[in-house]
């Protein structure tokens, strides 16, 4: 059963659920994908990784996800990274590992850049920076488009449960956010981890995101037969073994 959560107090008056432990830096933050929470798979088992090594986690859920509050219909990608500062900025001391899942990924690398000083390193699991422009409007066909733009949002068939409702404010506020047109202007060290079988982020839109990336300590690992959650037994270990190297790493570094 996973610890009950706290809550955050924000200035407009919404809160940030969240589960924190103290411990040893430099500290881990989970960051998770579009509609998923804290209570996932991978998001707890990072947790109790942590706790198996005293060392400092902090996971939570965005505006309008899990035990958080919020309207759905009110939520941009400028909130969810308001979000993620929040958390680094209020639960948080010291250097910070940023562990993002899917669009999580995204908020993890918008916060790096805007707290380069707090972020140690990035762990990113299926990226998705940019997803509402380049891997859900270009893919749209005109008559959705069209329902977005005129009709304030459409319910896309999800996988995952209920429709996804996509507003039209999702998408036109997430393009102040976009970073793979140009350099991701982050120097620290990345680590990526994708799926080739993948049906929701392509490896090719990982790669990209490499490409992109400023930083020279970027390394990937591809899982010919991983899908989009990379939430198998093999998968969490994986990762695990991800955050520890980093870790070590980051202590060696000058």
């Amino acid at each position: 059963m996973s610890a009950n959560p706290q809550h955050l107090a924000l200035p407009d008056g919404h809160a940030l659920a969240y589960v924190r432990h103290e411990g040893e830096g430099p500290g881990l933050i989970w960051l998770g994908g579009l509609r998923s929470d804290m209570e996932g798979t991978k998001a707890l088992a990072l947790d109790a990784w942590a706790r198996e090594r005293a060392r400092a986690f902090v996971r939570f859920d965005y505006f309008a996800h899990g035990q958080s509050s919020g309207d759905w219909r009110q939520a941009t990608m400028g909130r969810w990274r308001s979000d993620a500062l929040a958390v680094i900025d209020a639960l948080t001391e010291g250097p910070q590992i940023l562990v993002g899942s899917s669009m999580g990924a995204w908020s993890a690398l918008l916060a790096a850049l805007a707290r380069p000083e707090r972020v140690a390193g990035l762990v990113l699991i299926a990226p998705a920076p940019d997803f509402t422009e380049a891997l859900m409007w270009a893919g749209f066909s005109p008559g959705i488009r069209a329902q977005i733009m005129e009709q304030g949002e459409w319910a896309q068939p999800s996988g995952y449960g209920d429709p996804l409702i996509i507003t039209r404010q999702l998408i036109e506020e997430a393009r102040n956010w976009l970073l793979l047109d140009g350099p991701v202007g982050y120097d620290g060290p990345v680590r990526i981890l994708q799926g080739m079988a993948d049906p929701d982020v392509p490896y090719t839109h990982a790669l990209r995101l490499a490409e992109s990336l400023t930083s020279q300590d970027v390394q990937m690992h591809l899982s010919k037969a991983g899908d989009h959650r990379l939430s198998t037994p093999e998968d969490i270990a994986r990762l695990w073994a991800t955050v520890d190297a980093l870790i070590a790493d980051i202590k060696k570094a000058p």
